[in-house]
């Protein structure tokens, strides 16, 4: 089983309510040698009611997790990176936000379509899940054509988790050329995607994303690909680990990528 878990949140994200320890202990009982915290920052995030917004307290964020590393660094290794939320409008901000920090990892998902988080549905209202989809793929090539301050694209295909009929409507095939643009950008730019088994977990039988994009990216010279089970409570980490090598392999992978400090490190499957 892959030990390194890339993506995974805690109390310091609007969705999560994990305390980091209790993340840390746990992957330490599953046998991880590696995690990195991914805690969200999403600026000017749709703010729902009850919601207070997922602006990342970053200095306590720092602190608290490099005061972890210190304290378990004969345990486990445990990096520090961050998710940001793409939105055009906010390139030079990302930009300026990265700088700032000494992540060593950073995941640039896409959580916001055109100001609407498809987890909450008000986009499928009036859509059909092919204009969503086809929508939201169109949305992350406008989002990643320029912007180079994220070290691998997160689950590509998050949407389709919430479509009204999830996978019905999704394949490969069908979003083609919008996939394929968005995988020669990734490429062309230096950049990598993750396997993320949190597909597996929501309900969809396949991980983000799909084995045939995976396979696609592969065929189009992509190498960098990190693992990550996008877990927001301890029992979510490394989720469905076990079959992530034969996924990787089937799809042409050799290796698989760790980050520190930015700098992707290719490792062995298992």
């Amino acid at each position: 089983m892959i030990t390194a878990d890339f993506h995974m949140h805690t109390s310091f994200s609007l969705d999560s309510e994990a305390d980091p320890r209790d993340m840390v202990e746990r992957a330490i009982s599953l046998g991880l040698k590696t995690i990195c915290f991914t805690d969200h920052n999403d600026k000017d995030y749709p703010i729902h009611e009850g919601e207070t917004g997922f602006d990342l307290d970053i200095d306590r964020y720092m602190k608290t997790m490099s005061a972890l590393q210190e304290e378990y660094k004969d345990k486990i290794r445990i990096l520090i990176g961050v998710e940001i939320g793409l939105q055009e409008h906010l390139a030079q901000y990302h930009h300026q936000f990265v700088m700032d920090h000494p992540f060593d990892f950073v995941i640039g998902s896409m959580h916001v379509v055109h100001g609407m988080d498809p987890y909450y549905g008000e986009i499928f209202k009036t859509k059909t899940d092919e204009e969503v989809y086809r929508e939201t793929f169109l949305a992350t090539i406008d989002n990643i054509r320029d912007f180079m301050d994220y070290d691998v694209l997160g689950h590509i295909d998050y949407v389709v988790r919430y479509g009204k009929n999830q996978a019905a409507d999704y394949s490969y095939r069908k979003y083609a050329d919008e996939i394929d643009e968005i995988l020669r950008i990734v490429i062309a730019n230096g950049k990598g995607i993750e396997l993320n088994t949190a597909g597996l977990k929501y309900g969809l039988d396949f991980c983000h994303p799909h084995p045939d994009v995976l396979k696609r990216y592969r065929e189009l010279g992509g190498e960098i690909i990190t693992v990550g089970a996008d877990g927001h409570a301890p029992e979510h980490i490394a989720y469905d680990f076990n079959k992530v090598s034969d996924i990787l392999k089937e799809c042409g992978f050799k290796y698989y990528t760790e980050f520190s400090a930015r700098k992707p490190y290719f490792k062995q499957l298992p």
